[in-house]
């Protein structure tokens, strides 16, 4: 249920451009509602970001991020339309916001959720829509860098990616003013990336994130779309079962058991593409996401199907879109300060 306070607060700032209806669940470091816009009638969802998980983030550098993002215009790709901050309410900061059109599907979370391991063309085709909205992406140098299920929508037949580039527009506006010189924070002020923090859901998380790395580049994308890849043909994630720093320390220097012993069946294309997608080094992985599609071209699954018959042969249990799992595979985006020495020496040695 929505606090009142939080719902007033949006009303009386937004009212007047928006009809809001009600809180969608899921939303990481988010708090995630179903408006109308007036002026269009159309439905949209607005992200908002609340202050305790911003720190000394600048608002203007946070809005020149996202409409870095928001000139991503893809069919895989769900677009920021709009992006501002509430007005402050006291000694209280104004909230920041995102707005996105209304995607009437699901979310992979919740389609593994409900249905557990994909058919083999359902998680190809998934697998290959998302690698088409990275390739986009990348190629107007753009990363992801919070790749996930939650963050993957399914409607029809076609899977789109949301909150492209949010992470990184976080991530730099924390670390730079508003003039672009670094703001004043610990370890003399450098940037975030210098001091040991990341942006980042941890079961998700490339090697070289949880070390801040400050050359963390799209390979890391490519991690995360090996963990989801992995996720959705083998019914569980990689490191299933973990906390979150013993995720980031398995991410860091354990290999997955390979797929082809959790998925029997699985074309050994696509189970090399995999593996390979999550080696611990960027450069042993596919060096682009357009790599990876004209690999999958070439992998053939083997089985029928669709997504849509899939949906129509799983047995629905009772939607609660505001409850949350508590599983690792679907752990909140957090900002993870990395302690463990040895996570990051484990990184630092394979190199």
């Amino acid at each position: 249920m929505v606090k009142p306070d939080l719902m007033a607060q949006l009303e009386r700032d937004l009212g007047s451009a928006f009809t809001f209806e009600r809180e969608l669940g899921g939303g990481g470091m988010s708090r995630v509602f179903l408006a109308t816009e007036r002026a269009l009638g159309r439905s949209v969802v607005i992200k908002v970001l609340p202050p305790e998980a911003l720190g000394d983030v600048s608002v203007e550098r946070f809005r020149r991020e996202v409409a870095l993002t928001a000139r991503l215009q893809h069919p895989n790709i769900v677009q920021v339309i709009g992006a501002g901050e509430t007005t402050p309410v006291g000694a209280k900061p104004g909230l920041l916001y995102y707005t996105m059109p209304y995607v009437d599907g699901e979310s992979l979370r919740a389609r593994i959720e409900r249905v557990g391991k994909l058919p083999m063309a359902d998680a190809i085709s998934i697998i290959r829509d998302v690698t088409r909205a990275l390739a986009f992406a990348q190629a107007h140098g753009i990363v992801h860098r919070d790749l996930k299920p939650e963050n993957i929508l399914i409607a029809g037949e076609a899977a789109t990616v949301t909150d492209f580039g949010i992470a990184k527009a976080l991530e730099r506006s924390e670390a730079e003013a508003d003039d672009g010189s670094p703001r004043g924070r610990p370890m003399q002020g450098k940037p975030l990336t210098s001091v040991g923090v990341a942006v980042g859901t941890p079961a998700y998380m490339a090697p070289e994130q949880i070390a801040v790395d400050p050359s963390v580049d799209h390979r890391s994308d490519l991690y995360a779309l090996g963990v989801v890849a992995y996720e959705i043909l083998a019914g569980a994630h990689p490191f299933a079962g973990r906390r979150a720093v013993a995720l980031l320390a398995a991410h860091a220097t354990e290999k997955p058991r390979p797929i082809e012993l959790q998925r029997p069946g699985i074309p050994p294309g696509l189970a090399t593409l995999v593996m390979g997608l999550l080696e611990k080094r960027p450069e042993d992985r596919p060096q682009s996401a357009e790599s990876v599609l004209r690999k999958l071209d070439t992998i053939g699954t083997h089985t029928s199907g669709t997504m849509a018959a899939a949906a129509a042969a799983a047995v629905p249990r009772p939607r609660q879109p505001e409850k949350r799992s508590t599983r690792p595979t679907a752990m909140l985006a957090v900002v993870v300060v990395v302690a463990l020495a040895v996570v990051v020496a484990g990184y630092l040695v394979s190199r």
